[in-house]
């Protein structure tokens, strides 16, 4: 991200990536489908909402993303800087990264929906009786599965929650059920942005790329685990490795593509260069662990399935 530095790309996707107002729903308005069921009060860990929120406050674009995707969009009243997807989610200029609780509170909000507790926005927030759910930047796919489960509940959408956990389980099982197997695994190199900042396997984008079968050249630069999965490497680290594949997470914020990166000094002779196979990705895809998560499997898996087994 230019929003991509690695800082931010690790407060987005592993440290870091809401809220909802205290009105009740209007005796004329119309629960959307699927929600006339749900019944109030809800719990979910130490969270209870007595009815359903109606101004929700969205501070994380992954946390956006999966309101969106099981209806509750109607009832988001405002989003961050960063949530630009989907186009008509309401953009504001409230910050996830340096939250502030006045501005939040500012939006009415009965629930607010942080994926990080900066500068202690929780206890802020709850000091003036602002719910909040907090959805940590996912390690594993079933952390994203909880999420979205846990905000169908809170915002009266269960089973729409539970349709869309499904279709990302089933369009997953899909994409990797036949891929090939192969003798000796290939190899990549994940970047976040030309600072040579990469995600380790232990990172939730390295275990995307983990279960098409790839092996992480990153993972040996973090073996003391002192970078949180997020390791800076060096042009030399990198051209020793010689990947068979760079996946670029910085394309759209750091113009970096196939002709840029066969510039970098020593890196024409890599064999991701020479073969072609140097992939583009969506940053913004790339670094959330919202239901688009199948449209960047199917990226790499698209890639990978070019090279005989």
């Amino acid at each position: 991200m230019s929003r991509r530095t690695p800082r931010l790309l690790a407060a987005t996707l592993a440290v870091a990536a809401l809220a909802l107002g205290a009105c009740a729903e209007k005796a004329d308005d119309k629960p959307s489908a699927g929600t006339a069921a749900a019944a109030y009060p809800v719990t979910v860990g130490a969270l209870t909402l007595d009815k359903r929120p109606e101004k929700i406050v969205s501070l994380s674009p992954s946390a956006t993303e999966m309101l969106f995707a099981i209806g509750a969009g109607p009832q988001v009243s405002a989003v961050d800087d960063q949530s630009n997807y989907p186009a008509d989610a309401p953009k504001s200029d409230l910050s996830g990264f340096q939250p502030n609780a006045e501005a939040i509170a500012g939006k009415n909000p009965d629930l607010v929906v942080l994926s990080n507790d900066t500068n202690k926005i929780v206890d802020q927030l709850g000091k003036l009786k602002i719910p909040v759910y907090l959805t940590p930047a996912a390690t594993t796919l079933d952390d994203s599965y909880a999420q979205i489960t846990d905000l169908g509940t809170l915002t009266g959408h269960a089973d729409q929650a539970a349709d869309v956990a499904s279709r990302m389980k089933d369009d997953i099982a899909k994409l990797v059920k036949d891929l090939p197997q192969r003798t000796d695994k290939l190899t990549y190199y994940h970047e976040l942005g030309p600072e040579l900042y990469s995600a380790t396997s232990k990172t939730f984008i390295g275990s995307i790329y983990g279960m098409v079968g790839l092996t992480n050249i990153a993972d040996p630069a973090d073996a003391d685990s002192k970078n949180g999965g997020y390791p800076q490497l060096s042009q030399e680290f990198i051209v020793k490795a010689d990947p068979d594949f760079v996946f670029l997470a910085d394309s759209k914020c750091c113009q970096q593509n196939a002709d840029s990166v066969k510039a970098r000094s020593g890196w024409s002779g890599l064999t991701a260069v020479k073969n072609n196979q140097v992939v583009t990705l969506d940053d913004d895809i790339a670094s959330r662990w919202g239901p688009r998560v199948v449209d960047l499997l199917r990226v790499i898996i698209d890639a990978v399935a070019k090279v005989p087994a």
